[in-house]
């Protein structure tokens, strides 16, 4: 028995450490399907975001799903500590439990006490070992423990410096396309002749951004977890709006940087397909529809106001069905899968960015983003 017990001890500590290395400490995508990780994350959300169907789509459903990304973080560094503690205390127990207590034999109870003390440092000195064998493991654990909190440490800067990059972007879009953000008011916004250098760049930076967004979500997938400072907005829903621009512009036959954004496209649909397969989000395609026959109508219409018009229509209808189709089932499956809702091509005809409303009023638009300075001083003069 003794020997049954130090073998799964041994096994619950290598687990457990191998674990956190890839966790943590790894800088790459791990494949393997059964991880302590992957296990926890699997369960715990799928029990969290249960009571979160419960409740009614609005601002109390948004704040209890994000509550979610940095309870669970806190929550899986304790499943580690306490599984490390439960080895050693299994390794101790099978070596004969040889401690002095002063006050009688030890037991188990006193291994997992002696095993918790050594592993947080805290050196009380009620329990000691006797043998050199628990000696050894009295020191290895204390070094183990040390490293674990260094470690814990270093992970939470470094996560939520992750998570301002990503949110930067996100807060920077929402006088570009709206909140929540759309395509065509993306395009509407920079659609001006003089606006088209910096849509280029705009798509250049987010294909950096996308780039980033997979290296940080794919070595450290809670990230995906954390929701955005605002309820109509979300790294998600950013990426998808990216994309439906990008697929528009691709279509588009003049004055559109068509190079950059089959860049973007490219990087940004990378993205998608590795974060779904990672998430185990099989694709699924939308249903209803999120471009029905009257909202390709208008999003034709607009775009032609803002010079960039689709040559021939039915080619081009056919050409972006083709590139949805590369993208929104996976977008669609990690919306369900992180109970996201997608953006729309189209923007609503009186919704507000979030910097035009306040916490005491909404106050409405002074000027409309998309137009030239000249425009604005003409209409708001005096």
């Amino acid at each position: 028995m003794k020997i049954l017990v130090a073998l799964l001890a041994c096994a619950l500590l290598l687990i457990t450490l191998w674990d956190a290395f890839e966790s943590v400490i790894l800088p790459r995508r791990v494949s393997r399907r059964f991880r302590l990780t992957r296990v926890f994350y699997r369960y715990t959300w799928r029990s969290w975001s249960a009571v979160a169907r419960q409740m009614r789509p609005g601002k109390r459903r948004q704040t209890y799903l994000g509550f979610y990304g940095p309870l669970s973080l806190l929550l899986l560094l304790a499943v580690w500590a306490f599984a490390l503690i439960v080895g050693f205390a299994g390794l101790q127990w099978a070596a004969g439990s040889p401690l002095s207590t002063g006050n009688g034999t030890a037991t188990f109870r006193t291994d997992l006490y002696m095993s918790g003390t050594n592993f947080f440092t805290l050196g009380l000195g009620d329990v000691t070992p006797r043998t050199p064998l628990a000696r050894l493991l009295t020191v290895a654990e204390a070094g183990m423990g040390f490293g674990f909190l260094a470690m814990v440490i270093g992970y939470f800067p470094m996560l939520y410096q992750a998570f301002s990059r990503r949110e930067v972007n996100i807060s920077l879009l929402d006088a570009r396309a709206g909140s929540p953000p759309s395509a065509v008011e993306l395009l509407r916004r920079y659609g001006h002749k003089q606006s088209l250098d910096a849509l280029t760049q705009l798509l250049r930076d987010w294909e950096f951004w996308s780039a980033e967004l997979l290296e940080s979500h794919l070595s450290y997938p809670v990230l995906a977890y954390f929701r955005s400072q605002h309820n109509n907005q979300s790294w998600l829903a950013a990426l998808t709006t990216i994309l439906d621009a990008c697929a528009m512009m691709i279509v588009a036959t003049e004055g559109a940087p068509a190079w950059q954004a089959r860049l973007t496209f490219a990087m940004a649909r990378h993205a998608v397909v590795d974060l779904a397969q990672v998430y185990d989000a099989p694709p699924r395609p939308p249903d209803p529809d999120r471009l029905p026959q009257g909202e390709l109508s208008r999003l034709r219409s607009t775009l032609a106001q803002t010079g960039l018009p689709f040559c021939d229509v039915e080619a081009s209808d056919k050409k972006l069905a083709a590139l949805r189709r590369n993208y929104e089932p996976y977008v669609n499956s990690l919306a369900g899968h992180f109970m996201v809702t997608l953006p729309s091509w189209c923007r609503a005809a009186k919704a507000l960015d979030n910097w035009q409303t306040t916490a005491w009023e909404r106050t409405p638009a002074t000027f409309d983003l998309s137009e030239s300075a000249e425009e604005q001083n003409e209409e708001h003069s005096w």
